[in-house]
């Protein structure tokens, strides 16, 4: 790619000619859609993966990918990082230690990373790794009451900049053990927004054992796992969780609660037939 380095970043969002139609109707006009960017991660010169997300906080993008997949064990091993952004798509150029260099290569494994996929291009299902033997010992614990997903619920809304001007991007936030929101990012790819944060954390020392993520979205698979291998201890989600990630969070040790609303929640990691009074009705 030819282009300056550069950390200056996009809108996050195209405003668009439209034509919108109400039954006989016809109006032209204009509306703001979020934008999706083919991101490039590239680690000591060998290109890795090819990621559709939002063009905005592509640093913390990177180190949390970076992080969350494994591909080094602590943001001290990230010994350089730069973003270079062109008119079609970024490269994020990355220097690593050369004993993950060595691992990461020895994984024989390119991601093709489109929304909302976080498997595509892996060779087999031996190297998708769901849940790292490091990752399955119990993690802190944070239990989830009413109280704080409530909490987090109330205020998620009004720090969801791009969803308010394009209804069509994710949200991860992080909560304090209160439920109080620290930070949000927001991407077109759950699992995206949720390396942003998790590279905002990892960048500014954040204790991930102090708090709780809250996704807009359902809880996926990739989600927990990548939270698990953070040692984070609870994930709440607005939409449903499936079948794999109550599993990875079960064998995580960590907590799972979806249908997060203001007023109750929903706790799928319980043991069967456990009613502790965080249930929702």
């Amino acid at each position: 790619m030819e282009c300056d380095i550069t950390t200056i970043e996009r809108d996050g969002y195209l405003d668009v000619p439209i034509v919108r139609h109400q039954g006989s109707e016809a109006t032209a006009g204009r509306d703001m859609v979020a934008e999706e960017y083919p991101v490039a991660l590239v680690y000591n010169g060998i290109a890795h993966a090819v990621m559709m997300a939002t063009p905005r906080d592509l640093e913390e993008f990177a180190v949390g990918f970076t992080l969350t997949e494994g591909i080094v064990g602590s943001v001290r091993d990230i010994y350089d990082l730069d973003v270079c952004c062109g008119e079609d798509g970024a490269e994020v150029r990355l220097t690593i230690a050369q004993p993950d260099l060595l691992r990461l290569k020895g994984r024989r494994r390119t991601l093709a990373g489109r929304t909302g996929c976080g498997v595509c291009g892996i060779e087999s299902l031996a190297l998708l790794d769901l849940v790292p033997e490091k990752i399955t010992r119990p993690l802190p614990p944070l239990v989830a009451s009413s109280a704080i997903i409530g909490r987090a619920a109330r205020e998620l809304l009004p720090y969801q900049e791009l969803m308010h001007k394009t209804g069509g991007v994710h949200a991860a936030a992080w909560c304090t053990a209160e439920g109080a929101i620290v930070k949000v990012f927001e991407d077109v790819g759950r699992h995206n927004g949720l390396d942003k944060l998790i590279g905002y954390l990892a960048l500014h020392r954040i204790a991930m054992h102090d708090g709780f993520v809250f996704l807009s979205s359902r809880a996926s698979y990739e989600l927990v796992r990548k939270s698990a291998r953070m040692h984070i201890g609870l994930v709440a989600t607005i939409s449903a969780p499936t079948s794999l990630a109550i599993r990875i969070a079960r064998q995580a040790g960590m907590q799972l609660a979806s249908f997060c609303r203001r007023d109750g929640f929903v706790e799928y990691t319980a043991e069967d037939g456990e009613n502790n009074g965080h249930h929702a009705p």
